[in-house]
């Protein structure tokens, strides 16, 4: 599997990468100070902030934790608009609970 992603993805990480990049000038951290906290390379956080798609989850989670924004992995997936909407549908097809006597 090539590491082609599709515009839309791509667009999605670049952007990913410009708001880690905000996140690490607003902290008047260079990139050199980002890696070591991080444990990776300069290259490795300049790709990050590239939005290249090679670079491994598990690094982005340490650049996230080296700008004390690790929390917000969590936020991803949170709110799963298309998932709870097909649960509702399919709650509203069954039938009414029968009367307990």
């Amino acid at each position: 599997m090539g590491t082609k992603l599709p515009r839309k993805l791509e667009q999605k990480m670049e952007c990913v990468g410009e708001q880690i990049k905000l996140a690490r000038l607003r902290r008047n951290l260079s990139i050199a100070q980002v890696a070591e906290r991080a444990t990776c390379s300069p290259l490795t956080i300049a790709r990050i902030e590239k939005g290249a798609p090679t670079v491994a989850m598990g690094i982005y989670l340490r650049v996230l934790y080296a700008l004390q924004l690790d929390d917000d992995i969590l936020l991803i997936a949170k709110e799963d608009k298309l998932g709870k909407s097909l649960q509702d549908l399919s709650l509203k097809n069954r039938e009414r609970a029968s009367k307990k006597e």
